[in-house]
């Protein structure tokens, strides 16, 4: 399977509260909710598509209790792609203090991850996604386990809550696969880790200098 990250970001990074204001207080966030006035047709769409590529989900425990306690939750998913591939499909959480978890087909990793990780990557299928799960998500990319990664941009600045990526850390070149904007103005932008990205110096071509 293929490993795959999906995640909503706002122009200046942010991931957190993305679907209400009670959806993520920690850290006394309070501007959950940003996602909702840009939510158009058309990301809904591209959103529903990528659920029904998904053979597995691989979730971090804060995303995977979200998750649980709304779509989880729904008594009938009815014709919903989301609701139907998150009820049915195996769900593997990565976490070391889970250990009861009632959300059913979810398997709990907690140990040996990057070789557990590896191991649902080598099954055939579809793809194993990696849906919001920041810390996750970071963990996977510093041990060059993503294949993958689905940026839905938001246009909004949020000013504070966490970032998908941290103010420090490992350089990965990127590869665009795709990319397109929504009435709304969400811009989706798929990329491929390429490994490290090369640097150089910029320079005047004095020709073109008026």
């Amino acid at each position: 399977m293929k490993l795959t990250t999906t995640t909503f970001v706002s122009v200046d990074g942010v991931m957190q509260g993305v679907g209400g204001p009670d959806e993520d207080r920690s850290g006394g966030f309070e501007r959950g909710g940003w996602i909702v006035p840009h939510f158009d047709n058309e990301t809904a769409t591209f959103v529903n598509q990528v659920y029904r590529r998904a053979d597995a989900f691989l979730f971090g425990r804060r995303t995977y209790e979200i998750f649980a306690g709304s779509w989880g939750a729904m008594a009938d998913p009815g014709g919903n792609p989301i609701a139907v591939a998150l009820n049915t499909l195996p769900k593997y959480v990565a976490s070391t203090t889970l250990t009861d978890p009632r959300w059913a087909n979810t398997s709990v990793l907690s140990s040996e991850v990057a070789a557990a990780v590896g191991e649902l990557r080598a099954k055939p299928g579809g793809e194993l996604q990696v849906h919001g799960s920041r810390t996750l998500i970071r963990w996977l990319l510093d041990n060059d386990l993503v294949d993958e990664i689905t940026l839905f941009i938001f246009p909004v600045v949020v000013g504070q809550g966490t970032r998908l990526f941290p103010d420090t850390g490992p350089d990965t070149a990127l590869e665009l696969v795709e990319s397109r904007a929504t009435p709304s103005g969400v811009t989706i932008q798929v990329y491929r880790p390429t490994g490290r990205p090369q640097y150089g110096t910029a320079t005047v071509d004095m020709k073109h200098v008026t």
